[in-house]
């Protein structure tokens, strides 16, 4: 049996159907259309469905092919290269019917990807009705592919190939289009731009499983993938004349998907790229990352993963891709955060083939989605102009930080990608700051010469660090000589890990006074771990524990890159006098608590989390298996749309959560997920900030803090 899953306007549609269908006539998926455009000087793969065994023909110019199909009604060949041109006709014929596609174009295809500012349409950005008015642009074809996400990869997509006209563009994607416009008046051939795009989507669901293999700290990403669809598949393919599962209620999803929001690993990858694969495309271009803003470097290896998923399913290693990178907006909240993605963007530049756009000058700091798209498009362009299509008179690189120079109280910043550096309104660098052996940083005197900037601040005599516009905020003026501005960039010593300034003070306060004693530490970051069942803590005292134990208590330290540090000491009583199985759930410990808990003690320095005591407010979710969004314990206001403070762990897997919630404030307090992954565990204190995922489910952030500490302390009966 073959299982479908297909997502449409919240709605789940599931289709059960024979693995060997007999096909009438000849079919192709609808990337191949009329007003299509095919890629010019390279292989062109084209496939479809037929009945089994049967001949197909495909015609084009001078080209006449013949396949076979397989046992399964699959065909697939390929058209040699050729040349830009058209419009052609092209026919597909079987044993019973010939497909025509008419107004066939051959020249240049890009995939066009990310979210919401990707999907930004043409009606709201810049002289909207003169763009529109304007676009009569029939080399330029449009494929807008709907949004929809599938727990299986699909085949096939609800769409067709649009001329662009006025009336075509008005819903396309707009920094699609201004990038396409410009290739298309450089090159003076047909372009054709596919827009998969989505609001608000994380990178993770546009990313194949074959990506997440690629990069070593995202592998277990697809072994959940692959284990949760291998799970219902059984279940369904075992369950498939049960009418409950034939229809797919509503009621049902969580039963039976492994996934059931656009947040899901691989899911829009599923439905909105798999059914254009092997499609020939020259490259792509992807804006998106708002959505992980807070994970740091771990959006860099992200990226890897994605680029790498999708140069390995097109079946081009070196396929082109280029991204713009995100402008400055303010989110109210943590304002590093997005320099932190400024910073894992530029990282993303050491993967070969790739190009960012910069739009620190273009952005609105009032609206994430800033009007001007036509400059991203150009720039995104330029991208593709020089280092795809060989243009190298076409300066298409933004300055990028090069080397640092420390001598006493004068910093010396080099830069790349500059000649010539100047501001755009001819006043002195602004956004750069520096600091001293007291790492506080401070506004810096800025002097350019040439390719460098020079600077000093009153007060440090000896600078230690450098960054420049290191704020959500920043929007800074320093250009090179092509006007593109300059990136974000941090450099110097930051604090050195393992400066817990906070841990005696605040300890002092709590357990000494009260009698908790450590006795387990570990590093949550860095977790030894003993046959990947089996955590090994840095240190343990529980031996020295005998009879009964009053108290339980955890206190998580986590710095920041920046040196600031955020806490949680959280106590309560006992939910075990099992000393096995009150520090980390690990598989070996066997420990499984899905429960309340009494009398708990908040003490935390993040903004958002209530202090105090809470007699009947606290509920822990400690398991090392997967888990599901199933409400359970009876947790009041536990809700299945989003990993929080109700989850429910399954007999299967080894993902693992150690959760305290303060559910009557609707708070995690602090959360420790997939802890066998290192760096790429889910760590936090507080909700989450970003993502649908209160409690850090798959947020895999535990890379962006420069050390952590967790404590678990008892108290004994005086």
């Amino acid at each position: 049996m073959k299982i479908q899953f297909l997502y449409a306007a919240g709605v789940v549609l599931l289709s059960v159907f024979s693995a060997v269908t007999l096909h009438a006539d000849v079919t192709m998926p609808n990337i191949f259309n009329s007003n299509m455009v095919l890629q010019r000087e390279k292989d062109v793969p084209v496939w479809g469905w037929s009945s089994p065994g049967e001949k197909i023909s495909i015609k084009i110019m001078a080209q006449n092919l013949q396949t076979t199909a397989d046992a399964s009604g699959k065909w697939q060949t390929k058209l040699a290269p050729m040349s830009a041109g058209g419009p052609f006709k092209m026919e597909v014929s079987g044993k019973n019917n010939t497909l025509v596609f008419k107004n066939v174009l051959v020249g240049e295809v890009w995939l066009c990807s990310g979210q919401s500012n990707m999907q930004w349409p043409v009606k709201k950005s810049l002289n909207p009705e003169l763009e529109t008015v304007n676009a009569n642009h029939p080399e330029i074809r449009l494929f807008y592919v709907p949004r929809l996400m599938s727990n299986l990869p699909q085949t096939n997509v609800n769409a067709q190939w649009q001329v662009c006209s006025p009336q075509t563009i008005v819903e396309f994607s707009a920094t699609a289009y201004f990038f396409g416009r410009e290739i298309s008046k450089n090159l003076n051939v047909p372009v054709g731009l596919i827009n998969a795009s989505w609001d608000s989507t994380r990178i993770c669901p546009w990313t194949p499983t074959t990506g997440y293999k690629a990069v070593p700290s995202l592998r277990e990403i697809a072994k959940i993938v692959n284990d949760k669809i291998a799970k219902y598949q059984k279940i369904l393919i075992g369950s498939s004349n049960n009418a409950s599962y034939k229809t797919a209620k509503t009621e049902k999803m969580s039963e039976i998907l492994p996934f059931d929001n656009n947040e899901s690993p691989t899911v829009l990858y599923n439905a909105m790229i798999h059914p254009l694969v092997p499609l020939a495309i020259r490259g792509t271009i992807w804006y998106q990352g708002e959505a992980n803003r807070g994970e740091g470097m771990l959006y860099f290896n992200k990226m890897q993963a994605l680029i790498n998923g999708w140069r390995s399913v097109f079946r081009n290693e070196d396929m082109p891709f280029y991204f713009a990178q995100l402008a400055p907006n303010d989110y109210g909240n943590n304002a590093e955060a997005l320099p932190e993605i400024w910073e894992a963007q530029v990282a993303s530049l050491s993967i070969p083939n790739t190009g960012m756009a910069v739009t620190m000058d273009i952005g609105d700091v009032k609206d994430i989605h800033p009007r001007n798209k036509q400059e991203v498009g150009r720039r995104l362009a330029l991208q593709a102009l020089n280092k795809t299509y060989g243009r190298k008179n076409i300066i298409c690189d933004s300055p990028l930080f090069d080397e640092l120079k420390l001598d006493g109280n004068k910093a010396v910043v080099t830069f790349e990608n500059a000649v010539e550096l100047k501001t755009r309104d001819g006043k002195a660098p602004d956004w750069f700051e520096i600091c001293g052996e007291d790492m506080a940083y401070k506004k810096a005197n800025a002097t350019i010469e040439r390719n460098k900037v020079i600077l000093s601040a009153d007060g440090i005599e000896k600078i230690c660090s450098v960054r420049f516009a290191w704020h959500q905020l920043a929007e800074p003026n320093l250009i090179n000589e092509a006007g593109l501005p300059a990136s974000a960039f941090r450099a110097g010593r930051q604090l050195v890990a393992g400066e817990f300034r906070n841990q005696e003070k605040i300890l002092s306060q709590i357990h000494k006074d009260k009698g908790f004693k450590p006795v387990l530490e570990l590093d949550p970051i860095r977790p030894l771990m003993a046959g990947g069942v089996k955590v090994t803590y840095t240190s343990d005292k529980r031996s020295e524990i005998s009879g009964s134990i009053n108290r339980i208590a955890y206190y998580l330290e986590l710095i920041k890159p920046d040196g600031s540090t955020d806490y949680v000491f959280v106590a309560m009583d006992p939910f075990t006098q099992d000393l096995s199985k009150i520090g980390i759930p690990d598989l070996d410990s066997k420990a499984i608590f899905q429960q309340r808990i009494s009398n708990m003690v908040v003490i935390s320095n993040v903004p958002g989390i209530k202090n105090g005591t809470f007699p009947e407010g606290g509920n822990i979710e400690f398991w090392g298996t997967n888990y599901g969004q199933t409400s359970a314990a009876d947790i009041p206001g536990s809700a299945t749309a989003i990993y929080g403070y109700g989850d429910a762990p399954t007999s299967n897997g080894d993902y693992g959560s150690m959760q305290i919630h303060n559910y009557k404030e609707k708070q995690t307090l602090f959360a420790y997920n997939n802890w066998k992954s290192g760096s790429a565990a889910d760590l936090g204190i507080g909700n989450a900030p970003y993502g649908r995922q209160q409690d850090w489910t798959y947020l895999q952030n535990a890379g962006k803090y420069a050390a952590g500490k967790l404590l678990v302390l008892v108290q004994q009966t005086q």
